[in-house]
């Protein structure tokens, strides 16, 4: 798997991902799906919002993405039993220090993110506010550091275009940012509307903790990603 297939792998994911952003007209973390006190005590306590359905649906999904792309790593690096298995073109690329920090990171923005959603659910909307701002800071500084990350590497002794593993780890990390654009894009609005707006909290409660759900799912992969690049 060369360079010019790991780009047309990772242009597939990105157009899978907007074909079901767009398909989930609920919009998951959009605070106007969120329920007011009326509707949810006339639905009954056991109702769940479609917007909170429509997450859990796409995280299927994303997982299934996710898993066909840890299952291709793991047989393209020699585990398989077709031809590529034996081609030995692998070249185990080393991590560089800078990903301890970015999931460092990313760990914190995920506390960030529920500890506005605890906060937002006990009526703290000023808390819930800065908590949130830090969870999306945090995020964009994980970013920032794996574009780092992915410049160091282009100018590593380890990147070839022929190298198999600089095209998965290109691959699997750009697949994980992009979701994490995606939940920055929604996060921006929400607090817009938390800060500008002046929204009523319990109007933004519920894309508050489908944020903060949507941040630990992206955390839980990225430590499972991080943890095969460094047992490869």
């Amino acid at each position: 798997m060369n360079l010019t297939v790991a780009y047309g792998a990772l242009l597939t994911g990105v157009l899978v991902w907007l074909f079901l952003v767009r398909k989930l007209s609920a919009k998951p973390w959009d605070a106007h799906a969120a329920i007011s006190p009326e509707d949810a005590h006339a639905a009954g306590a056991a109702h769940t919002p479609p917007s909170k359905m429509g997450l859990w649906v796409f995280l299927g999904v994303a997982t299934s993405l996710f898993g066909l792309f840890i299952s291709a790593y793991y047989m393209r690096m020699g585990h398989g039993h077709g031809a590529d298995a034996a081609l030995g073109d692998w070249r185990a690329v080393t991590e560089s220090p800078i990903l301890w920090i970015n999931s460092a990171l990313l760990v914190l923005s995920s506390i960030a993110m529920q500890w506005s959603r605890s906060a937002a659910a006990t009526g703290q909307a000023k808390r819930a506010e800065v908590a949130l701002l830090a969870g999306g800071l945090l995020t964009c500084a994980f970013l920032i550091g794996q574009f780092v990350v992915w410049r160091e590497l282009r100018v590593s002794e380890f990147f070839s275009p022929s190298n198999p593993a600089v095209a998965f780890f290109y691959v699997l990390t750009g697949v994980h940012g992009l979701h994490l654009l995606g939940g920055l894009y929604v996060w921006g609005r929400t607090y817009a509307r938390m800060r500008y707006q002046r929204v009523e909290l319990i109007n933004v409660r519920l894309s508050v903790e489908l944020c903060s759900v949507y941040w630990h799912y992206l955390l839980l992969v990225w430590i499972a990603l991080f943890a095969l690049l460094l047992a490869t």
